[in-house]
């Protein structure tokens, strides 16, 4: 699993490698209730192969006229390079797209064909962001030259003089500890939610009969698993088995990485137990106080889906800058 603009950007890169040109659509401006944020991007072949979106699909469906019409490719000649479009500026407009009350977007439109350069800077973006190297696509908005740039900002869109500066950040990923139910439900949110996953359990047979699609699961020992995978700034771990020989042998290596988010499921005595034995391990205080334990949003849930729902609560909230 990638995260959409991961998906686009890869997308774009080897629709390019095999010649097929693509248009790009990119929020650059919001007003309002608008269905999509500033920096969403949808990319479309002229044969209507599309991916990501811009809005619930109306503006997807005009965009779609517009291209068997030929009008997109018209306006396109016309100003000689990317152009935007302004959807939303009437209240007939809003209600023929279907946008919420006082929504508009304000939407850059590229036809980026199969060249050489185009194949370069889309494969180097396609690699970087495979890498968790944050990475931006810089677009010349007057002659549509497209290049990138190694550093990333935190605003998704910059325009500056006549470039688009469109920063770009690497999928997110997520290591669960431990085949159970809690598991099985955390992973299926955060799929949705567009987390890369895996799950690793290295207890015999207990991979067996646990199985959730586009899950990567591996019997690898815990700490050579986050060394190897999960220790820069776009990963987190949590722990969820339950058996101190899964979890802590994890949490060993990774309460000394980068991880955005580290916790363990357990009781607040067994979280406290699990705070005693920590330092046996060679970990500080400060790496200690690091971890989430008890996971999770306390919402006095039983249920493994409840339970599942509070952990991707507190995660999302931690990787949006929320000290919880």
């Amino acid at each position: 699993m990638r995260s959409s603009q991961q998906q686009i950007i890869s997308f774009v890169s080897s629709r390019l490698q095999n010649d097929k040109p693509v248009w790009l659509c990119t929020i650059l401006k919001t007003w309002g209730s608008s269905p999509r944020p500033v920096g969403a991007m949808m990319a479309c072949t002229l044969d209507g192969e599309l991916i990501g979106s811009l809005s619930g699909g109306c503006i997807e469906e005009d965009f779609l006229e517009q291209l068997r019409d030929g009008s997109l490719k018209s306006q396109y000649d016309t100003t000689g390079g990317p152009f935007t479009v302004r959807y939303g500026e009437t209240e007939a407009e809003q209600a023929r797209l279907k946008l919420p009350c006082g929504g508009q977007l304000h939407v850059l439109l590229e036809f980026i064909t199969a060249t050489g350069p185009n194949q370069a800077v889309f494969g180097k973006l396609t690699e970087n962001l495979e890498n968790h190297n944050k990475i931006s696509r810089v677009v010349n908005l007057d002659s549509g030259e497209i290049c990138s740039d190694d550093h990333s900002g935190e605003d998704a869109v910059v325009m500056k003089d006549n470039l688009m500066i469109n920063s770009l950040s690497p999928m997110y990923s997520l290591l669960l500890l431990g085949a159970g139910d809690v598991a099985r439900y955390v992973a299926e949110m955060a799929l949705a939610l567009e987390y890369d996953v895996m799950l690793c359990d290295p207890r015999p047979k207990y991979l067996d009969n646990w199985h959730v699609d586009g899950v990567e699961t591996t019997s690898r020992l815990p700490d050579d698993v986050v060394r190897d995978h999960f220790s820069n700034p776009y990963s987190g771990i949590i722990a969820l088995a339950h058996d101190p020989r899964v979890d802590d042998m994890a949490l060993m290596q990774a309460l000394k990485t980068d991880a955005f988010y580290i916790g363990a499921m357990g009781s607040e005595r067994t979280s406290a137990a699990r705070r005693e034995r920590l330092p046996e391990l060679g970990l500080s205080k400060d790496e200690i106080d690091i971890l989430h334990a008890p996971i999770g949003f306390q919402i006095q849930s039983k249920t493994p889906a409840e339970i599942a729902i509070s952990i991707m609560a507190q995660v999302t909230a931690v990787r949006h800058g929320i000290d919880c």
